[in-house]
């Protein structure tokens, strides 16, 4: 007779509970079902495959070619609009569990809505980019394979690479300080031609010709060491306007890759470079050759600083200019906020399976050196 009044009573104070915020209860449980489905069935890559070209790729380019009509980035207008909202939700909260007697209540009501935010957020990432990380890669597709190289090749391919990032130097508008001062505005307006010349080879890297979005709050993305991001949500490629310029057409090309479903970031590096360099647009090769240098040499430095040494010596004056903006520039954000960014991105990527967390970028070496080494002239190697 207990038992049951107890279990009675029980059932009563959950469907009380529930009463609460039905609502919200359901959508906390739908977030937290696609979290559960995704960590479970993620590494079934038949599955993922077929979730990621039916369900994926048709939405990306649904909603990629519905806000490319936007002259503004819808996903940074969605995100502003968000923080705004959580921050009165907040305050109102607050205000009312002051004011108020039902303190419990609002307090489970409080949590709630936090952690409903949070699953159908983390859940939507899971279900729209998550599932890239476990379909077939661009490796894969492409048939290019990174693999570890020696110093010598290495040295020869950064080498390669010196000497085109010095060629396209000299074809880039300069300023006064002999830094990069190509029009912004004009390298978007080129953007969705920026692949036409590479999907016919690579299908992988084909798609819409969709536009990139400077960002508005741009400095604020430098204090958090972006550069850009793609919003699965929206499908658009968002650029951080604010960096250093010389990278920049290199950082649409990234983002792009991105919308096209590169989802690793070594990856999407590697089809930057690629596209940059196979555009016919020397802003644009200027700055994919820089980035691809900057990876180069960053790892000759750690493998034979002579080779570098001796290579570093051959850039020309323009290119040493814009490299030193890029170290001047991000220099200033290296604060405990950006740490703390970078250890939540490390963090987000370990999650899907990136176990090198940020240091999967080096990967684009061994990419970039398995492309063009066999290629480069004998002088070189």
């Amino acid at each position: 007779m207990n038992n049951t009044i107890i279990k009675s009573k029980r059932r009563f104070s959950l469907r009380r509970l529930f009463a609460l915020c039905p609502v919200r209860h359901c959508l906390f449980l739908l977030g937290a079902l696609v979290i559960a489905a995704y960590f479970i069935l993620r590494g079934n890559t038949a599955l993922m495959q077929s979730v990621s070209d039916r369900v994926v790729r048709p939405f990306h380019r649904f909603v990629g070619r519905l806000f490319d009509r936007f002259p503004f980035s819808a996903a940074e207008a969605l995100i502003a609009v968000a923080v705004v909202a959580g921050l009165v939700y907040i305050i109102f909260s607050v205000i009312c569990f002051i004011k108020r007697t039902d303190r419990g209540a609002r307090f489970y009501r409080f949590v709630l809505t936090v952690l409903t935010a949070f699953s159908l957020i983390y859940g939507g990432f899971c279900m729209l980019w998550g599932v890239y990380y476990y379909a077939s890669d661009f490796e894969q597709q492409s048939g290019i394979y990174g693999a570890p190289v020696s110093a010598e090749q290495l040295t020869a391919v950064t080498r390669y690479f010196t000497d085109l990032v010095n060629g396209y130097s000299v074809q880039v508008c300069r300023n006064e300080a002999g830094e990069f001062c190509e029009d912004i505005d004009a390298v978007f307006d080129r953007a969705p031609q920026l692949y036409d010349s590479v999907a016919p080879q690579f299908s992988c890297l084909s798609g819409d010709a969709l536009h990139a979005k400077p960002m508005t709050f741009s400095r604020l993305m430098s204090y958090l060491n972006f550069t850009g991001f793609f919003s699965p949500f929206t499908g658009e490629a968002n650029i951080n306007v604010d960096a250093p310029a010389a990278l920049i057409p290199a950082t649409v090309a990234h983002e792009l890759a991105h919308q096209r479903g590169v989802a690793e970031e070594d990856e999407a590096n590697f089809a930057a470079v690629l596209s940059c360099l196979e555009s016919g647009d020397a802003v644009y090769a200027y700055s994919g050759s820089l980035m691809a240098y900057i990876y180069l040499g960053n790892a000759l430095y750690k493998a034979d600083y002579d080779a570098w040494a001796e290579n570093y010596t051959r850039l020309s004056d323009g290119v040493r200019a814009d490299l030193a903006q890029n170290s001047a520039y991000w220099a200033q954000f290296e604060t405990p906020v950006g740490s703390a960014a970078d250890n939540v991105y490390t963090k987000f990527l370990e999650s899907h399976g990136q176990t090198l967390g940020l240091q999967t970028y080096g990967k684009c070496v061994d990419l970039l050196v398995a492309y063009y080494y066999n290629d480069l002239p004998e002088a070189i190697k």
